[in-house]
């Protein structure tokens, strides 16, 4: 591309639009293009639109660039124009199918450059179900809508490169051949910055590679089971071979690798001993399975009780968050370097629910009965919390929090939960001896529940709304349909606003009897 392409023979400038979230480096990589242009003598110019906010918005930053002509200065535009754009640069997948939406991708003209790496945004996240949108879908689109599509993972290049997705960005612009400028002056520009200059050479090289000689993405390993803690005491190890022995000799083949997965979890949480506990709930519904379904009751009991069990709660959050693998994590995504110090910021801000559940049953009860003593310890909690755990109070603030799960047995949370988990699955023993599939829909149903604070508290009630419309659906051949279509609403929305239309359509089936194989829609 020379930029000497327009319909009436004028010459006109070539745009180029960088979708990228904050961190990325959007607003480096224009000033790499906008130097890299006036290096060879160009004029460019380059503006930005910021986003809403990180990973609820991108910002778009817009360079123009034209050769000089005759001595007279070019009048660039400030914002891209849907139809008129010749490169467009996505920092993450989403964003590319976002330009697409925008207009700024067409197949006659743009080269749409995107990294295949997924930052999930807010409303992803936000969502009760699996909010997740499908890449695939994204690609045909930008396939469909690009002249040019050119596409890798240049999040990961950059990691492996030590450096950041805007160099990654820049090496996959200077291989598409989009800009008329030579490899050796992409490198020029990164050296002319003087910072990180090593690094982004490496990244540039690797996106440069990825994108002139594109490999396609190799398959995802399959996990492993997780290796299950040995540390402890004698007796402790013991008692975890005997588990694992339990495991083999108890339940069925089919259902060995999730509840490998189950068992680590929970001695995680807690300990071994509550490993045998989960073996033991487990075992409930297992011994109402045969091969003939599979064994998909226990499989799916071995999933959904584990995530039960190692519920969370305050204690758990501080554990998390102060493990040394969490630790070597975030110095690893924010690129710590040697000499460097890291200092995070951890937010807590309880609600009066949660500081109850902390307590000993009793006198969380207590607290929460009397509307004297809630107030009094609504009001030491009304503030949040922001802990530095670069401090040594910070940090052991939250080290002691995280220790208090030897005294989580004790808890009033774990009281509600041993209730609830105990009721949950003894409504699916009765209903396995009458309609397995109905019983397999109740233990799936215990995804609803989830997080903690009023996160936790909206899939309790959603749960809560869907088992209780059991009683009219008795009966009935196809009450295991109905409880996944409640579940499914469920997950619709956070509202919960599906979840209630369809409980009223629910309320009305008990005049209305199915008949057998009638199929549902």
């Amino acid at each position: 591309m020379d930029g000497s392409d327009h319909p009436e023979g004028v010459e006109r400038p070539i745009g180029v639009a960088i979708l990228a979230m904050g961190g990325q480096g959007g607003g480096v990589l224009a000033d790499w293009i906008v130097a890299l242009a006036e290096g060879a003598g160009w004029y460019a110019q380059s503006t930005s639109v910021p986003g809403v906010a990180q990973r609820t918005g991108a910002t778009i930053y817009y360079v123009e660039m034209i050769r000089p002509r005759g001595g007279a200065l070019p009048v660039l535009s400030l914002m891209p124009v849907p139809g008129d754009v010749d490169v467009v640069i996505a920092a993450e997948l989403m964003e590319a199918g976002r330009a697409i939406q925008r207009g700024l991708v067409t197949p006659a003209r743009t080269a749409l450059i995107a990294s295949t790496h997924r930052a999930y945004a807010v409303t992803e996240k936000a969502k009760p179900g699996d909010g997740r949108a499908d890449p695939e879908t994204v690609r045909a689109a930008a396939r469909a809508a690009a002249a040019r599509f050119l596409a890798a993972d240049m999040q990961a290049l950059a990691e492996r490169a030590g450096s950041v997705i805007s160099a990654a960005l820049f090496g996959a612009l200077a291989a598409s051949d989009a800009l008329p400028f030579p490899r050796s002056a992409f490198e020029e520009t990164i050296r002319a910055a003087g910072v990180g200059v090593e690094g982004s050479l490496r990244a540039f090289a690797a996106g440069f590679d990825a994108v002139a000689a594109p490999v396609a993405d190799a398959p995802r390993p399959v996990p492993a089971p997780p290796a299950t803690p040995r540390g402890g005491t004698p007796a402790e190890r013991a008692e975890l071979d005997r588990a694992l022995k339990r495991l083999e000799a108890d339940f069925p083949a089919p259902a060995h690798a999730m509840l490998r997965h189950g068992l680590a979890r929970v001695i995680d949480f807690q300990d071994v001993a509550y490993g045998h506990e989960y073996l033991d709930r487990v075992a409930q519904i297992a011994a109402h399975d045969d091969a003939a379904h599979g064994f998909a009751l226990t499989t799916e009991a071995a999933r959904q009780v584990a995530v039960a069990m190692a519920y969370d709660d305050v204690v758990r959050v501080a554990d998390l968050k102060t493990r040394e693998s969490r630790i070597a994590r975030v110095r690893g995504e924010v690129g710590l370097r040697e000499g460097q110090v890291l200092d995070t910021t951890e937010f807590f801000h309880p609600r009066l629910e949660e500081v109850c559940a902390t307590l000993p049953a009793k006198l969380g009860e207590r607290i929460e009965e009397s509307p004297a003593l809630a107030r009094l310890v609504g009001l030491a909690f009304a503030r949040g919390r922001r802990v530095r755990t670069r401090t040594l109070f910070g940090y052991t603030t939250l080290y002691l929090i995280a220790g208090m799960k030897r005294w989580r047995r004790g808890s009033l949370r774990h009281a509600r939960e041993q209730a609830h988990l105990a009721e949950w699955l003894s409504l699916a023993e009765k209903c396995a001896r009458e309609d397995y599939a109905l019983a397999l829909e109740i233990l799936r149903c215990r995804r609803l529940v989830k997080g903690y604070s009023d996160t936790h508290a909206r899939g309790l009630g959603k749960f809560g709304k869907v088992i209780g419309a059991l009683p009219h659906l008795a009966g009935r051949t196809d009450a295991a349909d109905w409880v996944r279509r409640l579940r499914e609403a469920a997950l619709a929305d956070e509202d919960g606003k599906m979840l209630d239309g369809a409980l009223a359509t629910v309320a009305t089936l008990a005049a209305v009897p199915a008949q057998q194989g009638e199929p549902v829609t």
